[in-house]
């Protein structure tokens, strides 16, 4: 079954993952904005050490955006599958790019403009085709499914992939290779989405009057948690500094979702009672967001001349749009077979033989 006859939970937990996206993708804005006001002001910049911007109000209302997105992106797990809030967190550069085009008067080119058509199309596939997970909403359900053995093999699968990359790989190509310290982020990053999310049916329970606090798994939970996080802000940073954003934005959102998707289709269930159809539209819609990520990142600073158009989309070229039967141009037909040089050299011979026979004559 579809998406779009799921529970009201699951609408709740939809609304809330493209409130955070909103949310989220206009707190850059107004971050950027605070800064440029500073800039202009003659201010120290951040890059080089200042601290101006914490007297900027536009600074704290990116801030504090920032925060409302991030509360919404955690209460939206639980509600909604995580294979469909995690892929809906690309809309948050969407609304980034549009919102930066319109009051930063940053150029959107044209590959930005089709990656962002491509991103909204393939989350509404996702959408309507979302999976509907197994019903999880206790700590005790939590637990008994931290306990099946295919989640153990994918945790222990994780946790020992994860250390290969970091104290093998990562000393000797994480230099060079940028899917070395991406894969460590992607595949933490799996393991922290359900600790958020077992958080978020303990914080379900505790505002529905059950003594969540007594407990111990949610607190397990937390401490996974800030474990996770750290881990993925530590090692996102290290690909941050040594490759370009643009190629390290677009890879870590495939991963990571790519791992996202597959912890939840282990830890909760969400593909086993999905018919065919639902899982190649689902599968598609997150191709066609990926296709679109990787529009708007990689050819952000590639401009689009109009050398690069093919001749009848260029402008101010109308003279190669002149009609075949023009006065101007011949025929096949009617161009003579020889070159007019060969031809009055033709001619110059014939008056020669013309000449040498009238003498005989």
């Amino acid at each position: 079954m579809g998406a779009a006859a799921g529970p009201p939970g699951f609408c709740v937990g939809l609304g809330l993952a493209l409130s955070s996206s909103a949310f989220i993708g206009g707190s850059f804005v107004l971050k950027k904005k605070g800064l440029l006001r500073l800039c202009r002001r003659g201010r120290a910049r951040a890059g080089q050490g200042g601290h101006a911007y914490l007297r900027e109000w536009l600074w704290w209302a990116g801030l504090l955006c920032m925060g409302v997105g991030e509360a919404a992106n955690f209460a939206a797990y639980a509600f909604a599958p995580a294979t469909l809030v995690t892929p809906l967190g690309a809309l948050s550069v969407l609304v980034s790019a549009v919102l930066s085009s319109i009051f930063l008067n940053e150029q959107l080119n044209v590959h930005g403009k089709i990656g962002c058509l491509l991103s909204v199309l393939g989350s509404t596939v996702m959408v309507i085709h979302a999976p509907q997970e197994e019903e999880v909403s206790s700590l005790e359900s939590m637990a008994e499914k931290l306990k099946e053995p295919g989640f153990i093999v994918f945790a222990v699968c994780v946790l020992l992939s994860s250390l290969l990359l970091i104290f093998v790989a990562g000393p000797r190509h994480g230099q060079h290779n940028v899917l070395v310290y991406v894969l460590v982020c992607s595949a933490i990053g799996s393991l922290s989405v359900s600790c958020v999310k077992g958080l978020g049916i303990a914080l379900k329970e505790l505002f529905s009057g059950k003594p969540v606090l007594r407990e111990p798994l949610g607190w397990v939970l937390l401490v996974c948690l800030v474990i996770c996080i750290s881990i993925q802000i530590n090692y996102l940073n290290k690909a941050l500094d040594i490759f370009n954003a643009s190629v390290v934005t677009p890879i870590y959102y495939v991963l990571f979702t790519t791992a996202v998707m597959m912890c939840s289709a282990i830890l909760f269930k969400e593909w086993q009672h999905m018919v065919l159809a639902n899982i190649i539209s689902t599968i598609s819609g997150f191709l066609t967001i990926v296709s679109g990520i990787f529009l708007l990142h990689a050819f952000r600073d590639v401009p689009l001349s109009p050398d690069l158009l093919p001749l009848f989309l260029q402008q101010g070229r109308a003279e190669l749009h002149t009609p075949w039967r023009s006065t101007h141009t011949q025929s096949c037909q009617h161009q003579p077979l020889l070159p007019q040089q060969d031809k009055s050299s033709q001619s110059a011979e014939e008056e020669e033989e013309g000449e040498s026979t009238g003498g005989s004559l």
